[in-house]
């Protein structure tokens, strides 16, 4: 749970139009797996699925975005989701390509990363790629703190593949968490994904990669999404001075990028990054059967000596208009590109789940029928 003195932050931040998104976009060869991931219908669909979440967030629906959006098995792009929280309360948005295949034909910041390699090759990185990014990442986390010390940034991601690196680095780092990590897929693809970390850190440890460490981890098994951030927390974290919130928006994925901000801290940068980072993520991830963002993060609190703070936002799609949103309450899509944590806020600022339903409805059919 989130004390109440964390929503008041919150919320103060909100009132004084102190809160901006930060959306990441990555990219890995593990979502070319078969199987592996539902952010995109085919392997070749989902290298443009950053490219094209990207600009429905910040152009909206009724957009001729330069990319269209891939076809899925069911559902429709959680960008959707938080471009109506963007709209409705004024809030900026940031995109950063900390290595995608495909480029938004938007306004970002490109930081030069590429997509990762397969997480199963045990070197989906280079070292001094993952340095270059953790570096960046520190200093933009540094200096929004210092210019917004009552601030609130809402982290956001959108990784094609990402939770199984984000099970891979956990795995690294030394944690159990075999069946815990969620996925875009009705059903998590545990058994795959189990043998994907397994060649990986197989290969790791025959390369001389030395699991525990949060950098080589990051070089064998993660992506630059993951790489990015480390940095960014590490930054926020770091500002003197600053109390500024975090707020990771999303679920497995932020989970491994706390776990990793936290093992490369010593304790008292621990405590403070427990305080003012909270992971909030949806309701259709906290209610699945066949995960536990709950114990995963009981888990890594436990490794680091903390107690992470962990949300979610009450929004549902029961009553819908559109198949596609219906399609959530069925187990498909379920997160991404900070849904769940602007579903949230929106609750912070006072306005229902049901009139977020309603604007998603609407939005969604503009989307599909424009």
């Amino acid at each position: 749970m989130i004390p109440s003195s964390w929503c008041r932050s919150a919320k103060g931040a909100l009132l004084a139009k102190e809160v901006q998104v930060l959306l990441v976009l990555g990219g890995t060869a593990t979502a070319e797996v078969p199987g592996i991931s539902a952010a995109g219908a085919t392997p070749a669909s989902r290298q443009l699925t950053a490219a094209a979440d990207a600009e429905l967030l910040v152009m909206g629906p009724a957009a001729q975005c330069p990319h269209r959006l891939p076809p899925l098995l069911a559902g429709v792009s959680p960008a959707l989701i938080s471009w109506c929280v963007l709209e409705r309360l004024g809030l900026p948005a940031l995109v950063v390509d900390a290595g995608c295949a495909v480029a938004p034909a938007i306004p970002h910041i490109r930081l030069g990363g590429t997509p990762a390699r397969c997480l199963s090759s045990g070197k989906a990185m280079e070292l001094a790629a993952v340095l270059r990014l953790q570096q960046q990442g520190q200093r933009l986390g540094y200096r929004w703190a210092q210019c917004h010390p009552q601030g609130l940034l809402v982290l956001a991601e959108c990784v094609p593949g990402g939770t199984s690196t984000a099970e891979a680095v956990l795995s690294g780092l030394g944690l159990d968490v075999a069946g815990l990590v969620s996925g875009s897929m009705r059903v998590p693809p545990h058994g795959l994904r189990a043998t994907l970390v397994q060649r990986g850190i197989a290969a790791a440890i025959a390369r001389g990669c030395e699991l525990g460490n949060p950098l080589a981890v990051l070089a064998a098994l993660g992506d630059p999404f993951q790489a990015f951030s480390l940095g960014f927390l590490e930054g926020i974290a770091q500002a003197p001075g600053s109390e500024a919130q975090l707020l990771l928006a999303g679920g497995s994925q932020m989970a491994a990028v706390l776990a990793l901000a936290l093992a490369r801290s010593a304790l008292p940068l621990r405590q403070v990054m427990a305080q003012r980072f909270a992971v909030v993520t949806t309701a259709w991830v906290m209610q699945e059967a066949c995960s536990e963002l709950a114990e995963l993060l009981i888990r890594v609190g436990a490794s680091y000596g903390v107690e992470p703070l962990l949300a979610h936002s009450n929004l549902h799609f029961d009553n819908c208009k559109q198949q596609a949103l219906r399609d959530y309450e069925l187990g498909f899509v379920k997160e991404g590109v900070g849904a769940g944590g602007l579903s949230w806020l929106w609750e912070l600022a006072g306005f229902s789940p049901q009139a977020l339903a309603a604007a998603c409805d609407q939005a969604c059919a503009e989307l599909l029928y424009r």
